[in-house]
């Protein structure tokens, strides 16, 4: 109930004071939005294996759906080219039905995420790892394309399958259809700025291209008959597939709600930052389990809330969540008026489009920031994400990506800091303690880092070649935790100490250590009286032991 409540409320605010002006903002914000789009939904729903219908139905189901519930004002879902690099894969193994069933499928796994309140899951992932995820869905989109651009069929499963069944299997380009996906490219890239902000580059290279081939009637491949009707020939079947279909679906499903998961709640934060507003995100991963089930029962494909279009909605003027529904029915609009003439598109026209699109997804900035400042974690993280997205399934190249980052954060964990220094008398001096020449067998050792089963033989190593020490003064302000390996460690290692006739005393020990330390006994065989608040009086303390 809190969560109707929360929703009701927020669009109270979103609407208060909503009069024609902002409704004309939100209007043409939409048709900007319809103009991107486009292109894209008819694109992205032949590289999913499904077809330019799909994609269309998508973007017009999810618009109006997704929008409505959304947990932010400018979200815009639709079909995305992430999505359709796991969805051609999935049409070439199960069919139409397959996609259609793992959507119904994913989209009650969204649901149940947003109820369950795990919107914030995103904030676990690094960044370099959804960098590398991006990039490697980048470089799968790229690949799959090359059939349509050259006018060519490969054998695969895999994008990188289809590009070695160039070299194994022989390759015959159209050079029609190269010509014209190459026009496109061109045009995308040089397209002015300007004119970009009134037709975006892609719907202007659709019509060149079309113009251009009305004239020559060359001989590519095209998208076909697209229907005048929201429910496809094609749509979900519950009976067109069987119990253990469902089940090896399961895989599939989970693997296009992690990524719905992640591009919505990606794209509300990035796009929230530009309108200054907050997504509730796990309300968003209710809208969007909303939409992809019952996107399927009209036959389309799985959606998500793409960056693209939707940053593209917040530059246009975009006020409320209208912006997403006024695309949608624009793009219905468009759906029963240009069907004749999309139908025309050349495959290589949208492979070409979704070419230049895959190249601007790369987040180049945190691609140049990771490598010009060489992290080498993070080049690490970035490298592995992109070429297990490319190579695997991308799902598992995120759980590979977070795994090898988990991996990185244990080995940072284990790089404990030992330094071991002299008592400087000049230094005491200098802040007020006024004592006799300190005698040099009395040493500090500054450990920084948790102190556990990791480190415990690093720990005894160089706390072991001291020389000639009387007292030991462990400063541990920087060990923020030890667990019962470290305890065990530092007992054996005092043991050891006393024997060699060396004094260990503690100082600057955090709250919770200084617990720990004293439940496992190690408090008891240093004494209480050798526990100081800061080295000065530790300093002083074993001074006055040594010289009586």
């Amino acid at each position: 109930m809190n969560l109707v409540k929360d929703y009701v409320l927020d669009l109270k605010n979103e609407f208060k004071g909503y009069n024609g002006k902002r409704f004309g903002s939100d209007v043409m914000a939409g048709i900007t939005v319809a103009a991107v789009a486009l292109p894209l939904a008819l694109a992205f729903g032949v590289s999913s294996g499904a077809t330019a219908a799909a994609g269309l139905v998508t973007a017009i189901i999810g618009g109006v759906i997704i929008s409505l519930f959304s947990g932010a004002s400018f979200q815009i879902s639709g079909p995305t080219g992430a999505m359709s690099a796991i969805l051609v894969t999935l049409a070439a193994k199960y069919g139409m039905q397959g996609i259609l069933m793992a959507c119904f499928m994913a989209g009650l796994l969204l649901l149940a995420a947003g109820i369950l309140k795990v919107g914030r899951v995103i904030y676990y992932i690094p960044s370099s790892v959804i960098t590398g995820f991006t990039s490697g869905i980048a470089i799968t989109i790229a690949l799959g394309q090359l059939d349509n651009f050259f006018g060519v069929t490969s054998h695969g499963e895999l994008a990188i399958e289809k590009v070695v069944s160039y070299f194994t299997h022989g390759f015959d380009p159209n050079f029609a259809a190269m010509g014209i996906g190459i026009m496109v490219i061109l045009i995308m890239v040089l397209w002015p700025a300007k004119l970009n902000a009134k037709v975006p580059s892609s719907l202007a290279a659709l019509i060149i291209v079309l113009v251009m081939n009305s004239f020559f009637q060359l001989d590519v491949a095209v998208v076909g008959d697209i229907p005048k009707s929201l429910f496809l020939d094609e749509r979900l079947s519950f009976g067109a597939l069987n119990i253990s279909e469902m089940r090896e679906l399961l895989v599939p499903a989970l693997s296009i709600a992690a990524l719905a998961m992640i591009e919505s709640l990606l794209c509300g934060a990035s796009a929230g930052k530009m309108k200054n507003e907050v997504m509730n995100g796990d309300r968003e991963l209710i809208a969007q389990g909303i939409g992809n089930i019952l996107i399927p029962i009209f036959g389309g494909i799985p959606a998500t809330a793409a960056i693209a279009r939707t940053s593209v909605a917040i530059k246009a003027g975009c006020e409320t969540r209208m912006t997403g529904i006024i695309h949608a029915l624009i793009l219905l609009l468009s759906m029963f008026v240009l069907a004749p003439i999309m139908s025309g598109v050349p495959l290589s026209a949208l492979a070409g489009i979704l070419i230049v699109t895959a190249w601007r997804m790369n987040d180049w900035d945190d691609i140049k920031f990771i490598f010009q400042h060489k992290f080498k974690t993070g080049m690490a993280k970035f490298l592995i994400t992109m070429g297990a997205t490319v190579i695997l399934d991308l799902t598992q190249a995120i759980l590979i990506g977070v795994a090898f980052a988990s991996f990185m954060v244990i080995v940072k964990l284990t790089d404990i800091e030992i330094t071991i220094a002299d008592i400087e008398n000049d230094r005491l001096e200098e802040i007020g303690i006024h004592l006799p020449q300190v005698s040099k067998t009395i040493r500090m050792a500054y450990l920084t880092g948790s102190i556990f089963f990791a480190v415990t033989d690093k720990l005894k190593a160089q706390l072991h070649t001291l020389g000639n020490t009387e007292v030991l003064i462990l400063s541990m302000r920087g060990v923020p935790s030890i667990d019962l390996s470290g305890i065990q460690a530092l007992l054996e290692l005092r043991e050891e100490l006393e024997r060699e006739g060396t004094t260990v005393m503690l100082t600057s020990v955090q709250p919770k250590v200084l617990e720990d330390l004293r439940r496992g006994g190690f408090i008891d065989a240093v004494g209480e009286d050798h526990v100081f608040e800061s080295a000065e009086y530790a300093i002083v303390h074993a001074h006055t032991e040594i010289n009586g």
